[in-house]
């Protein structure tokens, strides 16, 4: 296990613009944002879903050409060069193929190599055609930073996935998306996205950092408005604009999710929860529980 600081950190979210089958520009791309967020400080960098290769897959086909192993992949290779010449950890979100299964997946590398891998447990529309649903259940991954985890886009829907990380000791959820418009959004509110994650930070005392895309790709638009929010709720950085890359950024300590949990005198989110009533791990007993 990794020796755990508590030292305040500076995490960027990488809010950028994948090209459908680009996947060698994309990457290039990917890595000079890496490397501008390094260069501002960043230690905890986590960009876009799926955005080594673009999202919108014609075909299972499609889908499976640009699909790479991990760790062996060109892209996994390449990120884990930026993450060591800057000393950076990162996660990302990757097209996976393992064996005759594809997943839409996110990696996670230190300065040292791959630390380990998630993969979207809740497919949206189409991703069903082409992607294996994710058969890792929620890890959370013991780092030099501090407590890592990690959901992807739709999975910040379910509030057993934010619940079920946390259990395990998650200090900041990590969230590669590409979130896509909400039918009925006022175009006045903050999208349903933010409010999405700004209710789990904040009912689950964690940070969530989540990196959206910006522009449309075969006629479907992404909304952008990727933001980093603190153990409260309350965002830290963002939301970032609908429609043009950016990087926010902000500087947090993660062990304040655990050691500001108390809302008062008498109430912890996590210790009040009543396991009489309902089981502890929502039945997942496989997973061990922390915090």
């Amino acid at each position: 296990m990794s020796k755990i600081t508590e030292a305040a950190i500076t995490v960027a979210a990488i809010q950028m613009e994948p090209k459908i089958g680009e996947t060698r520009a994309n990457v290039t791309r990917s890595v000079e944002l890496l490397e501008e967020a390094a260069e501002k400080g960043a230690s905890l960098a986590v960009l876009p879903e799926l955005c080594n290769t673009g999202y919108v897959f014609q075909s299972r086909a499609e889908a499976r050409a640009l699909a790479e192993p991990i760790p062996d992949g060109e892209t996994v290779r390449a990120w884990a060069a930026a993450a060591h010449r800057r000393q950076l950890h990162l996660v990302a979100g990757i097209t996976e193929r393992d064996g005759e299964k594809l997943f839409n997946s996110a990696v996670i590398i230190g300065p040292e190599g791959l630390i380990g891998r998630y993969r979207k447990v809740h497919l949206w529309a189409d991703e069903a055609l082409y992607f294996t649903p994710g058969d890792l259940g929620f890890p959370v991954f013991d780092t030099p930073l501090g407590r890592i985890g990690c959901h992807i886009c739709y999975d910040c829907w379910f509030p057993e996935s934010f619940r079920l990380a946390a259990l395990q000791g998650a200090e900041i959820l990590c969230v590669p998306t590409n979130w896509v418009p909400i039918p009925g959004q006022d175009p006045k509110r903050e999208a349903m996205a933010n409010i999405i994650v700004m209710g789990a930070a904040h009912s689950n005392s964690v940070f969530v950092a989540a990196a959206d895309r910006v522009g449309t790709e075969r006629g479907q638009p992404f909304i952008g408005q990727s933001l980093i929010v603190s153990h409260t709720g309350w965002p830290v950085a963002g939301p970032a604009s609908q429609d043009k890359e950016e990087i926010l950024y902000a500087t947090i300590n993660l062990a304040d999710a655990r050691r500001k949990r108390n809302w008062n005198a008498f109430n912890q989110v996590l210790r009040d929860r009543r396991t009489d009533v309902y089981g502890e791990m929502l039945g997942s007993d496989h997973m061990p529980g922390w915090y």
